[in-house]
């Protein structure tokens, strides 16, 4: 499909949303940007840039940004949703009657929906159970998405003709993606790594060092593993571009909003400020709630996520809480993961 002018459609007009639609747009796609807000949206017409979210970062003139969900929507093959995960549910009951049947959804959303805890995959299959779904997942910041900046992804799909359709509609040389039957490998692992990388900027933000940001990473990846093989992924799944390439990019990379916000906490800023000094959310926030009650029904071990919840929720300082998890009884280190069996 690359090359075509196969209608595709990206609900959310964010960072992520907008880079896509960059892509896509230098791609010839003339791909259909919708989001919410008529003023960015005329902005992003009239100007061709989106200055709240990606500012100097100009946007190819066939993109179409629109603020008309029927309009967006019409006859569009592929829908890419690149919302938040707290509001996909809301924007998927808003636009379910005016996305095509036979439209591909693609969830670019790295979350868990937060009424239920549901991966995205889930609540699409729920709210429209007759459209072909795919996941969109791996390391990348919007930001060197939009600059062209080489990007390696992965399309999740259980139909393996669908993982193959989106791989050559959305690839390009430096936009490279890879295709994997495991939706709940690459869902769990895009939720789960904005987690610890809040963690890791608690870590950062005391400054305890490199050592321990590096084991803290590493034990954040068993702890990743073990959710989810018990909710039914693949083990290798996470030491693959969705798992332990994405966790590595967004806990030490300087674009990463999650470990941001953790930084700024451990600082001594309330979470309600630092979350308010950026327009772009950072979904870690409200993943782990999600997660810990996943983690509690599967009866699975998440100290990680259980301390980043106490800072974040409960006032638990953050020294307390890493004191917490250094002082944790130690055990072989493969105890209970399911790498190694």
């Amino acid at each position: 499909m690359s090359g075509t002018v196969a209608p595709v459609t990206i609900l959310g007009a964010g960072s992520w949303g907008t880079a896509l639609a960059i892509h896509l747009g230098r791609l010839g796609m003339c791909p259909r940007l919708w989001g919410r807000d008529a003023v960015l949206i005329k902005h992003l017409e009239d100007a061709h840039e989106n200055p709240r979210y990606l500012p100097g970062v100009p946007v190819p003139s066939g993109v179409r940004a629109t603020a008309d969900l029927r309009e967006a929507l019409a006859d569009s093959r592929i829908v890419i949703v690149a919302v938040p995960s707290q509001f996909v549910e809301e924007e998927i009951e808003i636009a379910r009657q005016a996305i095509p049947a036979d439209a591909v959804l693609v969830s670019a959303t790295k979350g868990f929906e937060p009424r239920r805890g549901r991966r995205i995959s889930v609540l699409f299959s729920e709210m429209l159970p007759g459209n072909a779904l795919g996941v969109l997942s791996g390391p990348s910041f919007a930001r060197e998405v939009a600059l062209a900046q080489p990007t390696a992804l992965v399309i999740a799909s259980v139909d393996a003709h669908v993982a193959r359709l989106l791989q050559r509609a959305l690839t390009a040389p430096l936009f490279r993606i890879y295709t994997n039957r495991d939706v709940i490998g690459v869902e769990v692992a895009g939720a789960l790594k904005n987690v610890m990388a809040i963690a890791t900027g608690l870590c950062d933000g005391v400054g305890l060092g490199e050592n321990a940001r590096a084991a803290l990473i590493t034990r954040g990846l068993a702890e990743i593993v073990r959710l989810g093989v018990a909710l039914g992924a693949q083990p290798t799944t996470f030491l693959g571009l969705a798992g332990l390439g994405d966790l590595v990019l967004t806990c030490t990379g300087s674009l990463s909003r999650n470990r941001a916000i953790g930084r700024e906490i451990a600082r001594g800023r309330a979470l309600e400020q630092a979350e308010a000094a950026t327009p772009m959310i950072a979904e870690g926030v409200r993943t782990v709630t999600s997660a810990l009650t996943l983690a509690r029904d599967a009866g699975v071990a998440m100290p990680i996520c259980r301390e980043v919840a106490a800072v974040l929720f409960e006032g638990k300082s953050v020294r307390e809480a890493l004191q917490t998890l250094l002082s944790r009884e130690s055990r072989p280190e493969e105890e209970g993961s399911a790498i190694h069996g």
